[in-house]
């Protein structure tokens, strides 16, 4: 993917550069509890800064309701309360708008910025008002501003026109580095430029990495390539599998959609994780995998229990048995020793591995022995191997198991990358200048 990046605009002094950045941040009490994704914008802004640029930084921050619009949306667990009578939308809608305001803003994330950025970053108090107006139109070369979470505006999501022109502003240059959204096609991640309101459309350094060892990696992969897919459901992933089929040389299955895989090969998988509607569909793919001369690897043995784990980390009472002799009354919950060792053998023989979705409920320790199996794997070819983890639960998991610095790259958005893998074209890298 041939993209221009910051580094090939020539002269930033005095320019006024637009940024999107992932500021979605996990926060409690107003309290940042996880600052990667901060950090990870941190090289793109200082180079804005350090050549003298004029930078408006936005993003979003968690999913707030649309509360200051006519068409107002509850999410599943308001709608719930709402059909059982405990509560009206009216009054969700009043609650909310006192509120998200103040659970939802990317103040706290502004004020780490200036304490990072030696107080070169201000805050506005809303998107596109009067108080982001003054702001940008009195930034120095080589100051910034934070605008508001761009959620609050209905308009974001819907990719107004008129509001993609209120949030251009006075941007000559726009900036996406938000790869983490990058598959959404709203306003701040690539309306803006479809609309041709601005012209001058890069990426930042964090995308660039991304497209430059993810994408490189699924285009021109060295081999033997593995693909490692796991989590709940095969319906999630259809398209994945279907498109890392025909790229990698072998795909391994693990994970609550690993079962339905094993019940498409007539073995009985007890009270497991099942997509019925997705048998046929799995055994499509072992038929493409075979015909191809690809490997399609599924569990030779399983981790059973009789119920699910509750509270998630709960101590648990397991079994591990053949995957072609799961009994009636047990659940799949993680691949067993020898799944371990014939994945680890697989990855062992790898010049490039991607891998998304744990092996079992990684949450549990006495559950997560397959997923920290795949992980020690992986850091154990660190080096001699390009091992990129796809964001979303393994990205949590590898980092939460500690081997974060074990792999080539861990990707910042989980569901951009899936559609990285599936082929898709992401619409926030798609609308930026070709070099």
């Amino acid at each position: 993917m041939n993209k221009k990046s910051v580094k090939d605009i020539k002269d930033l002094q005095g320019k006024n550069v637009l940024v999107r950045c992932d500021f979605n941040v996990p926060m409690k009490d107003g309290v940042i509890t996880d600052e990667n994704r901060i950090m990870g914008a941190l090289p793109t802004i200082k180079y804005l800064l350090d050549n003298g640029a004029k930078v408006t930084l936005c993003s979003h921050m968690g999913k707030p309701h649309s509360i200051f619009s006519d068409e107002v949306k509850l999410n599943k667990k308001d709608k719930k309360k709402v059909d059982a009578g405990e509560t009206t939308a009216e009054a969700i809608i009043e609650k909310a708008k006192k509120d998200e305001p103040k659970k939802l803003t990317l103040a706290p994330v502004a004020k780490r910025l200036a304490e990072l950025l030696n107080g070169k970053v201000t805050f506005a108090t809303d998107v596109i008002g009067a108080d982001a107006k003054a702001k940008r139109d009195n930034l120095k070369n080589g100051e910034a501003v934070l605008i508001e979470n761009l959620r609050f505006h209905w308009e974001e999501e819907k990719k107004d026109e008129n509001f993609c022109k209120a949030l251009a502003y006075n941007a000559e240059i726009y900036v996406n580095d938000a790869f983490g959204t990058a598959h959404r096609s709203h306003a701040s991640t690539a309306a803006i430029v479809e609309y041709g309101i601005v012209k001058t459309a890069v990426c930042g350094f964090l995308i660039e990495k991304e497209l430059e060892v993810m994408a490189d990696t699924l285009e021109n992969p060295q081999r033997p390539f593995v693909a490692i897919l796991g989590g709940a459901k095969v319906a999630d992933k259809l398209n994945v599998i279907s498109n890392l089929l025909e790229k990698c040389d072998t795909l391994i299955i693990g994970g609550g959609m690993a079962y339905t895989f094993l019940k498409a090969k007539g073995y009985e998988i007890g009270t497991s994780l099942l997509d019925e509607e997705k048998i046929d569909y799995c055994k499509e793919m072992m038929a493409k995998a075979e015909k191809a001369g690809k490997e399609l690897l599924l569990p030779v043995d399983t981790v059973v229990t009789s119920h699910f784990p509750e509270p998630i980390d709960a101590e648990i009472e397991v079994k591990t048995v053949p995957s072609n002799a799961i009994p009636a009354d047990k659940m799949g919950m993680d691949i067993g020793e020898k799944t371990r060792a014939l994945y680890a053998e697989k990855i062992a023989k790898a010049k490039a591995v991607i891998w998304n979705g744990p092996m079992g409920v990684f949450e549990n320790p006495t559950l997560a022995k397959g997923t920290i199996a795949v992980a020690q794997a992986l850091a154990d070819v660190y080096g001699k191997c390009t091992t990129i983890i796809g964001g979303g639960d393994s990205a949590a998991a590898v980092q939460q198991l500690g081997f974060a610095d074990k792999v080539t790259h861990i990707s910042t958005g989980g569901g951009a990358s899936l559609e990285l893998f599936e082929g898709k074209v992401l619409p926030g890298i798609a609308c930026l200048n070709d070099k």
